[in-house]
């Protein structure tokens, strides 16, 4: 997500020189573009295969089965789910159901990217679980609609933010998994804003706390009053601002996924380039620093997933609450809330709603999640349990990415789910 905005912001900077010529951006452009494709042509295979292909065709590159899913809203958009039914060894038979919940400017890619035994997908699937992942609304494999255009119907496409993934989309697709496995009950794991669309869809829907196994909260975000991530610092300083230009521009989506984009970031930062050292500081300016588990030449194939989409609103809304300190609703302003809640401010999200079992793993380092804020979202859940990671410097990202996720994360989450089997 990082690298991806710096990269595009510079790119843009002579678009806004009152003394540029016109012609020229464009040139440049055209250049940089063409000698970006020719190296990106020049690296290894592998590498740049698993940076182009679809999740599920990286998926079925590596022996491991993949099913497409669709299921539609009852607002029109058509989301997409990825299903690895088994893992490579294992037989069809069955077994206890996973549903993984990405975060924001994310997608099911980032189950997967670091491959096998490595990958929580794939580690879940070997394991003898039947891992579903999900796309919501706006990301790059969720971004269509019944009858409206991402493009020419900006404004109605993207007027959402995380609330609304929370009480439509993802309660939507675990009736779909239910219904399709016969399953009563399934664990939940969510990264960052797939923690955040799970309390939000059982605080105003309790009933799916009986849907639910367990729940896995990795880095999870409600709460961000204390959080220090610089980039979200100032979005949040600028929120009214920022949503003002977006309205000028008439477009509403943060962040899509772009080939050529996506191509630049892979030659920035692959192992031969000279800038890698700043894609990753970029990322731990965000995230927080952990150089010892940043395994860096996984860098291009993030890149070529990453960032996926998102809508301004879902920015604004957790930006929202880096100023209120509170997990609530998205905030008009006094008078319009006045109409859409009948008071001045928004209602806060009734986390004592939640009686699911819930699992909050958080980490010193993480710059965007907080101690403080994990330990206030603890106390406000009915029956959560706090998971500290062993790594002091493990930051916002390494529980996807890190070299030693699987020892740290991934395998202390199965053995907390083999009890409840």
């Amino acid at each position: 997500m990082t690298v991806a905005l710096i990269i595009y912001i510079t790119l843009q900077l002579p678009l806004f020189s009152s003394t540029a010529n016109f012609s020229e951006p464009q040139d440049k452009f055209s250049i940089l573009k063409k000698e970006t494709e020719a190296y990106f042509a020049t690296l290894p295979s592998n590498i740049r295969e698993d940076s182009e292909l679809l999740v599920p065709d990286l998926i079925r590159k590596y022996g491991y089965p993949c099913e497409n899913h669709t299921v539609v809203t009852p607002d029109g958009y058509i989301l997409e789910m990825h299903r690895i039914p088994h893992g490579r060894k294992s037989f069809p038979d069955k077994r206890s159901v996973i549903y993984l919940q990405h975060g924001i400017l994310a997608s099911s890619a980032d189950w997967v990217l670091p491959g096998p035994r490595k990958g929580f997908a794939y580690i879940l699937a070997d394991f003898g679980y039947d891992v579903w992942m999900s796309n919501v609304r706006g990301t790059r494999y969720s971004r269509k609609h019944t009858y409206l255009d991402p493009e020419k119907d900006s404004l109605e496409f993207w007027n959402f933010s995380w609330h609304e993934i929370g009480v439509i989309d993802v309660p939507i697709m675990i009736d779909y998994i239910i219904n399709k496995t016969n399953e009563n009950k399934l664990f939940y794991i969510g990264h960052s804003q797939g923690a955040t669309v799970f309390y939000v869809m059982c605080s105003e829907k309790p009933q799916y706390n009986d849907k639910i196994k367990a729940m896995f909260s990795l880095a999870p975000i409600a709460f961000l009053k204390h959080m220090i991530s610089p980039l979200l610092l100032i979005v949040a300083e600028f929120r009214t601002e920022i949503l003002a230009l977006y309205n000028v521009l008439n477009t509403y989506n943060f962040l899509p996924r772009n080939e050529f984009l996506a191509q630049l970031g892979d030659t920035l930062c692959n192992d031969n380039s000279t800038f890698q050292i700043l894609c990753t500081n970029a990322l731990f300016a965000i995230c927080g620093f952990n150089e010892k588990q940043m395994n860096s030449s996984l860098l291009p194939i993030i890149m070529g997933h990453t960032p996926s989409g998102a809508s301004v609103k879902q920015i604004c809304h957790f930006a929202q609450g880096v100023k209120s300190g509170k997990f609530q609703r998205w905030d008009y302003g006094w008078v319009s809330n006045l109409d859409y809640y009948g008071d001045t401010s928004p209602p806060n999200y009734n986390l004592r709603n939640i009686y699911a079992p819930v699992y909050l793993f958080y980490s010193k380092n993480d710059w965007l999640v907080h101690e403080l804020d994990v330990m206030k979202l603890h106390t406000e859940l009915f029956n959560s349990i706090a998971v500290q990671v062993f790594d002091d410097h493990f930051n916002h990202m390494d529980y996807l990415y890190a070299i030693n996720a699987p020892d740290l994360i991934y395998q202390r989450t199965i053995d907390i789910m083999k009890h409840y089997n």
